[in-house]
């Protein structure tokens, strides 16, 4: 299974939504605080681009050290339509500065230093060590995940049911059986799924890949085992 500090390093450097809660740094519009990208410096510090008015770099222009401190909150949303769509929340906190390195016109490149992260997501809820974030890697399949996701739950509605034969007792029977299997996440060791009843109940499933994929076409492999297996399950 993923790490924590994989899965929070992948919420950081992924297109899940992010906000920057500062002190004092109102906005007249939540996406005010929103940074326009995100990336992972070498030492695990996080440089954010904002626009050069914003209040957030007008907040950081004169700050120093730890004069400033900071929270990059993020929020995964499953790409496909399912209920409880929240995936996990990831908050960073630390100390805001104006990074001396250049940025786009219009542009202000801020540092987020490190202090200490909490993950809570599908896996579980817990910190984070900034040391681990910092030597973590992102999950290889961060990019092609939500349109992998929705190109399964579009054209792949039938062989998503078809797992259910692969839950044995849990997939029910009668009016208490599955009816719908609906990809939720993907990652490099395998596919989560919710799965909902006639009845609108739904539970989580998780089906793993023999071995860790490194890229699409390695996952590709990986999925058409698992709905091979699926088709053989009695």
């Amino acid at each position: 299974m993923p790490s924590a500090a994989e899965r929070t390093r992948t919420l950081v450097q992924g297109t899940c939504s992010a906000a920057l809660l500062i002190p004092g740094a109102a906005a007249a519009h939540p996406g005010h605080l929103a940074p326009d990208l995100r990336v992972i410096g070498p030492d695990g510090e996080i440089l954010l681009l904002c626009p050069a008015g914003s209040p957030a770099a007008r907040a950081a222009a004169p700050a120093h050290g730890d004069e400033l401190p900071a929270v990059l909150e993020l929020t995964d949303v499953a790409p496909v339509a399912v209920p409880h769509r929240v995936r996990g929340r990831a908050w960073v906190s630390g100390w805001l500065t104006l990074s001396p390195a250049a940025a786009e016109p219009g542009r202000a490149l801020l540092r987020l230093e490190v202090g200490d992260l909490y993950l809570d997501d599908l896996w579980g809820a817990g910190p984070v060590g900034p040391e681990d974030f910092a030597r973590a890697e992102p999950d290889p399949l961060r990019a092609h995940e939500a349109e992998l996701l929705q190109h399964l739950a579009a054209a792949h509605d039938d062989r998503m049911l078809a797992l259910a034969a692969l839950l044995g007792h849990r997939a029910g029977t009668g009016p208490a059986a599955v009816r719908r299997v609906t990809p939720l996440a993907l990652d490099r060791f395998g596919l989560r799924v919710r799965c909902r009843d006639a009845g609108g109940r739904t539970f989580d499933a998780r089906f793993d890949f023999p071995e860790p994929v490194r890229h699409v076409h390695g996952l590709r492999r990986a999925l058409h085992a698992l709905f091979e297996a699926a088709g053989e399950a009695p």
